[in-house]
């Protein structure tokens, strides 16, 4: 099938071939082409969260980075590490936060099942995110004022970003995961999938970043996840994951870099990747995947933000007060509120200084700014959710 053919009509499983996917395999991660990164390891880019901070400071110097990380994600092998991304204080008041969720789902007899994995080889915390805004507030405004995490959101998605996570736990013994692709195009059937045109698969991945937080060290026999680099630019990944070929090719050829408590980890959609096997007797192998999705596209989680937000705003407005910076606060704003304006109600919620109304990001952003109390935001909170009903 012609490249013209490929984008703008259907792909078919029957044209996916092993040997296309080996092409786009030859290239390999250039160090030259990524200036910031500390090392290429397994053609995986690594940078050292100290490193990077100090460019962050300088709009010009960001802006640097940001581009590279896009290229990044979209040419070079799909995926970097963040080194030592979170302090392991922070990380363990989390984890400590996780693992009571797990138990009091478990005592409740509520088992969550995971898209990839046999059922019971892992303890899965569906909508993580809301649950630690609403346990514990103080800890999700450290966790998420994380700079690293919006760094990398920022550089494939832009500004207005929604934040999801998953909490993934492999037990001792347990079985990983099958090589898949990620939301959207990959939690779909290729029944489905081939319905979609050859442009909508090239878009899919644009729509989403995923990322994962080692909540504990994660030598290669925990199962940490596996990648193979590059394969993201295979245009037609979306249908060939599902194939024989392509996961006997995957399980030989794949690549596997332990990682440290608080290093996180970004990379496309569509880069091919799985969960390992824990191959240890005593190691709960936790990762907080974080899915950011586009303020264009819908997160695959309904999240309650109008609670996480009233949940999380005195921790975040004492924070402020106790020194967090603006920037750092806003970080946790656009984890926690939704940042973009619309689906709205435009005969009330009528947009007053620009194209859009204020989106509920905006709204406490304007809040944290004069020190509104929790009680004064929550009446403005309520004038928005009236305002995007539909009648």
């Amino acid at each position: 099938m012609s490249p013209t053919t490929a984008t703008t009509g259907f792909r078919r499983a029957e044209d996916c071939r092993l040997e296309d996917l080996l092409t786009v395999l030859e290239a390999h991660t250039d160090p030259a082409a990524f200036p910031h990164a500390d090392r290429v390891v397994q053609d995986v880019l690594v940078y050292e969260a100290a490193s990077l901070r100090p460019l962050l400071v300088d709009p010009d110097s960001r802006d640097t980075v940001l581009a590279e990380l896009a290229d990044a994600f979209a040419d070079g092998p799909g995926i970097v590490v963040l080194s030592g991304a979170f302090e392991t204080t922070v990380v363990d008041r989390v984890t400590d936060a996780f693992e009571q969720i797990i138990r009091e789902e478990k005592e409740a007899g509520q088992l969550a099942g995971d898209h990839f994995a046999g059922p019971g080889s892992n303890d899965r915390v569906w909508n993580a995110l809301e649950k630690l805004a609403v346990r514990d507030p103080e800890a999700f405004v450290a966790y998420y004022a994380n700079d690293l995490v919006a760094l990398a959101a920022t550089a494939w998605l832009g500004p207005g970003y929604q934040v999801t996570s998953q909490v993934n736990v492999v037990n001792p013994g347990g079985k990983g995961q099958t090589v898949h692709r990620d939301y959207h195009l990959g939690f779909q059937s290729p029944a489905v999938t081939g319905r979609y045109p050859g442009r909508v698969h090239d878009v899919s991945p644009l729509l989403t970043l995923q990322g994962a937080v080692a909540h504990c060290d994660m030598p290669v026999e925990t199962g940490p996840t596996l990648y193979l680099p590059h394969s993201q630019k295979y245009r037609y990944g979306y249908l060939a994951y599902w194939l024989p070929e392509f996961q006997d090719h995957f399980q030989r050829h794949h690549v596997q870099l332990p990682l440290h408590k608080g290093d996180a980890v970004f990379f496309n959609p569509a880069l091919f990747h799985a969960a390992g096997s824990n191959h240890t007797h005593d190691v709960r192998r936790m990762a907080n995947l974080l899915q950011v999705s586009s303020a264009f596209g819908r997160a695959m989680e309904t999240v309650d933000r109008d609670r996480m937000v009233r949940a999380v705003y005195p921790s975040l407005l004492a924070a402020v007060a106790d020194g967090l910076s603006d920037t750092a606060a806003g970080h946790v704003v656009a984890a926690s509120a939704e940042g973009y304006a619309f689906p709205t109600n435009l005969d009330r919620d009528t947009p007053v200084d620009g194209m859009t109304p204020r989106s509920q990001a905006e709204v406490v952003l304007d809040a944290l700014a004069v020190a509104l109390t929790p009680e004064q935001l929550g009446t403005r909170l309520d004038a928005v959710a009236h305002a995007r009903l539909s009648h």
